[in-house]
């Protein structure tokens, strides 16, 4: 996605959905440009149109189709004995790209759904290219070996200094590798209203 357009998805999803996005650089810009557009009254959207929102904020941050993010949640509804937004979190974060992510491996969800279609991770030793791919507790996800001199890992040491670190997750530096030690949990993620979304689905 060219950084123009996702510029206007956060603009109109009203969002920092990007890694671009969330800079100060960004957020100045764009206190510039409001401050030289004459103050309009915006129409207040819908109850629809609020579910939709948060429905397209979650898809594009995580970089998956609507027919994909359709399926968790149907799933996630249909799962017995679980909380559907916790279950529906739980699909969208173990997903082995987001892991790589997460883990600090790439700086951004694209550049690790690059990586893994790319056969550069490695999931329990076996080395898997689909960025779909449920990851589990107790998963080791390392860098392919054969890999490890490629330049898109030559800062890897940065990179993982300055991801945002989660609870449920570790990485050894000098093995290269990474372990899921626990579940993602719900309370942490801040940027989605996942009631909103599953009610989006639930018309």
């Amino acid at each position: 996605m060219i950084i123009k357009t996702k510029y206007k998805l956060c603009r109109r999803l009203g969002a920092n959905l990007f890694e671009k996005t969330q800079t100060q650089k960004y957020a100045l810009a764009e206190a510039r440009k409001s401050g030289n557009k004459r103050l309009k009254r915006k129409k207040m959207p819908s109850q629809y149109g609020l579910q939709l929102i948060e429905k397209q904020k979650l898809r594009f941050s995580y970089g998956i189709r609507e027919k994909q993010l359709a399926k968790y949640v149907k799933e996630s509804i249909l799962q017995e004995n679980s909380n559907p937004a916790d279950s529906l979190n739980k699909r969208l974060e173990l997903r082995l790209d987001n892991v790589v992510y997460r883990l600090g491996i790439a700086p951004t969800r694209a550049m690790a759904r690059q990586l893994v279609s790319h056969g550069h991770i490695m999931v329990n030793g076996k080395r898997l290219s689909i960025a779909s791919h449920k990851t589990k507790v107790g998963d080791i996800i390392s860098i392919r070996e054969q890999s490890q001199s490629k330049k898109a890992f030559e800062n890897l040491a940065e990179v993982i200094k300055n991801a945002v670190k989660v609870d449920w997750l570790n990485f050894d530096l000098k093995k290269k590798e990474g372990k899921i030690i626990s579940e993602p949990k719900l309370e942490s993620q801040e940027i989605f209203d996942f009631k909103t979304i599953l009610e989006f689905y639930g018309r």
